[in-house]
């Protein structure tokens, strides 16, 4: 339980703590900027592709050095890299901090590269690779990273098993108001993980005595005060358990479950008049709560300990009818999520404007799956794809979007068209016969690459021979022919001399088929050189042609296949949407199914004991019955 409560947490602290740092410089070109404005309000997506555009066009330049975006391009490359490690793009943001942490860049930037790369691999639970990471960070940390490159270490170190590390990095960190209450509860599991049990507890316990008004704080130092608790039911000592339990506050995330904890620690004590007093709170609140429906069963079974059996019956009764409306309710949710209702309640605008969204959603009337998913809503993995869900319904109303600007080009570029297209027919002649040609040759290099590509998982050496060795093979196969059917003086002699050396030739061919196929790779490369300067030469053309013709002519096709472009992602986004909706309503259905069944296992306990207790209490009455007779 500690292992994955420390999990849990690690995951939390990263959304919290690991915001991405504000630059540490303003940036003062101004497209960088202009990225920047749209970072910090969230826009990643914008973010992203506007500052790919810009560094896309300068690395297009000729003399690079004469732009001034090239004093920061480094910074830029840095900060695309950040931009979509916040996008959720892991792969592409650790290619580019990559790059940026092996490049010129001062000591301070590569710090803070090496401390973002170690976080998109702890992020994405490769504790190996975020160890060597977080290890690159050398001399002066800077500034505001500093705490949560300690944090981050300190986290690396303990799921990496490297406990006593962690320890310490964790001792200097207590004091640290970004990190009060975390870095005491982390310090308690890293002790207790290590062996050292007294210790840490008595750091969990010191940590849920903590006095805050930060609402994180105060969750972190109610989760301490929980984890102690089962720490202590779990060791058999629910008197102790009791008091951690009882400091959770009543509105606390943890506070059903530190309700149920402390009845049950009364139970383990024999108090059962105490336990009533816990769980007759929690039995009060929403019946979809997990410890909610433990505690229907807990209260009765209370009253029988203390041979209250007509009560416990009657309170089994009433389990089993709230039990069955909540199956009820299970049915009918599962069925909503069926039918959809499920994803267009999870995508309402004015629900995404609110941080407190999971909870409102929860209050709407037309949604009753959502009863039960709150645990499942507030998880990592179900976050994550619902973001997915959120950036794929952004890329569909951008697609359309897009469409109505692509009307809008048309138009200009077909005013354009029909001033200057009498004016140069010639240039639109050569124009076609340079395309035609650069077409014609890439399409040939293209299939001499591709056949080469085939013949590297399926060897062809017949492919690979020389003229020579052709002109040899068609000289063998005629003479092979000629003394085919000769029975001459000397014929069998010439036949086994043809076969041999035709057996030379196909041996060299075969054994040589490796360095031949490498030679030629090598020959296809030394074309692409020529192929570049095709591409050159079209470049240049292209660019006259434009200048010629003011920038009317060529964008239909670029026009048509940004359409095409357009209508094949909007149906890719349209699958992607289904697939990641159906994961989620896949998600959601488990975690209902996963109720339901705890629920029919409830229902069944709550039958036996209910028949239980009305013998009990029957009998009970039948005795006090006949004493009073005689």
């Amino acid at each position: 339980m500690l292992r994955r409560s420390l999990w849990l947490l690690g995951l939390c602290v990263a959304a919290q703590a690991f915001a991405a740092a504000p630059p540490q410089k303003p940036p003062r070109d101004l497209y960088l900027g202009e990225a920047f404005y749209y970072a910090q309000q969230g826009e990643y997506f914008d973010a992203i592709s506007r500052l790919d555009t810009e560094l896309g066009q300068f690395y297009r330049l000729d003399e690079r050095q004469l732009d001034p975006f090239h004093l920061q391009s480094n910074f830029a490359e840095f900060s695309v890299g950040d931009f979509e490690l916040s996008y959720r793009m892991h792969q592409r943001a650790g290619r580019a901090i990559k790059a940026v942490l092996e490049g010129n860049v001062s000591q301070d930037i590569k710090n803070e590269a090496a401390f973002r790369l170690a976080r998109i691999y702890y992020q994405k639970s490769d504790p190996i690779n975020a160890l060597h990471a977080i290890e690159r960070i050398t001399g002066k940390i800077p500034e505001s990273i500093r705490d949560d490159e300690q944090f981050l270490r300190a986290q690396i170190s303990m799921v990496n098993g490297r406990f006593p590390e962690a320890i310490t990095i964790l001792q200097g960190m207590k004091d640290s108001k970004a990190y009060e209450g975390f870095a005491g509860y982390n310090l308690g599991i890293a002790l207790i993980q290590n062996g050292q049990e007294k210790e840490g507890l008595a750091q969990l316990d010191k940590t849920g005595q903590i006095s805050s008004e930060n609402e994180g704080t105060l969750s972190i130092k109610d989760k301490a005060n929980l984890v102690l608790g089962y720490r202590l039911l779990e060791s058999n000592q629910p008197g102790e358990a009791s008091q951690y339990l009882d400091r959770v506050r009543l509105v606390s995330p943890f506070s059903e479950k530190a309700l149920l904890g402390s009845g049950w620690s009364s139970v383990s004590a024999g108090r059962f008049d105490r336990a009533l007093v816990p769980w007759t709170l929690l039995v009060k609140r929403n019946p979809t709560g997990k410890a909610v429906q433990e505690s229907m069963l807990g209260v009765p079974y209370s009253y029988a300990q203390l041979n209250l059996h007509g009560k416990a019956a009657l309170l089994y009764g009433s389990a089993l009818e709230s039990f069955g409306q909540e199956l009820t309710k299970l049915d009918a949710s599962i069925d909503t999520i069926h039918k959809g209702n499920f994803l267009k309640a999870l995508v309402r605008e004015e629900l995404k404007q609110d941080p407190n969204w999971v909870i409102r959603l929860r209050e709407l009337p037309e949604t009753p799956e959502t009863f039960y998913l709150k645990d499942l809503m507030a998880s990592n993995d179900f976050q994550s794809s619902l973001q997915n869900y959120f950036d794929l319904e952004d890329l569909r109303k951008r697609l359309n979007a897009w469409d109505e600007y692509l009307d809008s080009w048309e138009e200009i570029i077909d005013l354009r068209r029909r001033y200057y297209e009498p004016l140069l027919p010639d240039i639109d002649k050569k124009f076609r016969t340079l395309d035609s040609q650069l077409r014609l040759r890439m399409e040939q290099r293209q299939r001499l690459d591709d056949r080469l590509q085939h013949m590297l998982i399926a060897p062809r050496p017949d492919f690979l021979k020389t003229a020579d060795e052709r002109i040899l093979q068609n000289q063998f196969a005629r003479l092979e022919a000629q003394y085919k059917d000769d029975t001459g003086e000397g014929a069998e002699d010439a036949r086994r001399r043809i076969k041999r050396l035709q057996g030379l030739v196909q041996f060299d061919i075969h054994t040589t088929y490796d360095q031949r196929l490498t030679d030629a790779f090598t020959h296809l490369r030394e074309l692409d050189a020529d192929v570049a300067r095709l591409k050159k030469i079209y470049a240049s053309f292209v660019r006259t042609r434009q200048a010629a013709t003011q920038s009317y002519q060529g964008y239909d096709d670029q026009i048509r296949q940004a359409r095409n472009r357009s209508r094949d992602a909007k149906e890719q986004v349209a699958m992607l949407m289904a697939r990641q909706g159906h994961m989620l309503e896949l998600m959601a259905v488990n975690e209902l199914d996963l109720r339901r069944r705890r629920l029919e296992e409830y229902q069944i306990q709550a039958r036996f004991a209910m028949a239980e207790s009305y013998d009990r209490a029957v009998k009970a009455q039948q005795q006090a019955v006949g004493e009073k007779a005689q």
